[in-house]
């Protein structure tokens, strides 16, 4: 199950992958790049999250992918999100990491 984010301005989203440096969600609604966001994580305890979105893309189910890097994320809130989402999305962990240098090599897309 991954992890559910409420915006602070309405809509919501699912976190895809987490790092230190690096978020990746799929939102209810768009944020142009640049922007800062803020959202609420649910499940108790709940959260903050604030990020600054890298990218907004329209996906076909027509919800957004956004990308961005977390804002002030505590190491606390990362290992629970990472917890929730698997060891592939796992923050700094091997599997992931291995597979993050694998994909920048060749240029392919981490989700697809």
């Amino acid at each position: 199950m991954s992890p559910h984010v409420i915006w602070a301005k309405g809509g919501e989203a699912t976190i895809v992958s987490i790092a230190r440096d690096s978020i990746v969600l799929r939102s209810s609604v768009p944020c142009p790049p640049g922007s800062r966001v803020e959202g609420t994580l649910g499940g108790a305890p709940s959260a903050k999250l604030r990020l600054k979105v890298h990218a907004s893309k329209l996906q076909p189910e027509g919800d957004f992918l956004l990308e961005g890097r977390p804002l002030d994320l505590t190491r606390e809130t990362l290992e629970r999100v990472g917890s929730q989402i698997g060891p592939a999305a796992a923050p700094d962990g091997p599997e992931g990491a291995g597979e993050r240098q694998k994909n920048e090599g060749n240029g392919a897309c981490p989700l697809r």
